[in-house]
């Protein structure tokens, strides 16, 4: 399970619908161009919380079914409906997905107790391992080693995707948890999290910029420090003009450069001006 894993988009038409075909052709640009170890499905990338249980169980059978077993697949099923987790863990663990993983439950200030059950609850009668998807400048959920490490007493639960920048913390997760998986979350931070021997990363611009990502990796696990540097300031360079121009939208337009049908965001995101439109292009064409 470990290495480099796309945050996968996912292709929508103008109404919102599913577009089959560029899923499709999202999943095999990621594998063949892209040359990732394995495809992060239903994340917030691929706008995972605006869209209903069947879309999710619609993007999870795609997926697997595009996909076969050329890499390794997780399924991100958290939700705060955790009876819509526990079904979407059983649903892809029937479909043979390598893992599942869930964000922590946000918005209604739960306490630490109230996680961790709602981590055990997912798995209760579930044979699967699980990742911890940890974000909190988007979930307002912290939690500290000690909690961490009551999580990680549940056998079924291996690792956690680590997007903070909070490096301190995760240098002690690596000392203290030398067994489990540790994910850097942040795009812009492959580099540091490398060096503090992570196990891989997931990351929303790995669907355009995988295989710089895994030269950083590559070229850190060898101690080639200085080198993963330069493509991590290419990488910078590209993320800085990608968020500046609308991170999703950007990305799928870049994709459809390629040849990809990456399709449109689902609303409330708004489309790219014709602005914006253009500079997505332009930057396709100078980092592609």
């Amino acid at each position: 399970m470990k290495g480099l894993y796309t945050a996968l988009m996912c292709s929508f038409d103008e109404q919102g619908n599913i577009n089959e075909q560029g899923l499709r052709e999202i999943v095999r640009y990621n594998i063949e161009v892209s040359e990732v170890d394995g495809l992060y499905v239903n994340g917030s990338t691929g706008e995972n919380f605006l869209i209903s249980t069947e879309q999710k169980k619609q993007i999870f059978e795609i997926v697997k079914d595009e996909v076969g077993d050329r890499v390794k697949l997780m399924a991100q099923v958290g939700s705060l409906n955790v009876d819509e987790a526990s079904e979407l863990a059983q649903f892809v663990t029937d479909l043979g997905y390598d893992a599942i993983s869930a964000v922590t439950p946000f918005y209604y200030k739960f306490d630490f107790e109230e996680i961790k059950d709602y981590y055990n609850t997912i798995l209760e009668g579930v044979d699967t391992k699980l990742i911890i998807y940890s974000i909190p400048a988007l979930t307002g959920v912290s939690m500290n080693l000690e909690q961490f490490g009551e999580l990680f007493e549940n056998e079924k639960i291996i690792g956690v995707k680590f997007t903070a920048p909070d490096f301190y913390l995760l240098e002690r997760l690596r000392h203290a948890y030398p067994d489990k998986l540790i994910y850097s979350g942040f795009d812009e931070m492959l580099l540091s999290a490398s060096v503090l021997n992570v196990d891989g990363a997931i990351g929303s611009t790995f669907n355009v910029n995988g295989k710089r990502a895994k030269q950083i990796f590559t070229l850190a696990q060898s101690g080639r420090i200085d080198e993963a540097r330069e493509i991590q300031k290419v990488t910078n360079d590209l993320i800085s003009e990608i968020l500046e121009n609308g991170l999703y939208q950007t990305i799928k337009e870049m994709l459809e450069t390629q040849g990809v049908h990456a399709g449109y965001v689902r609303k409330p995101m708004k489309r790219l001006s014709e602005e914006k439109l253009l500079k997505a292009r332009s930057i396709a064409e100078k980092y592609l």
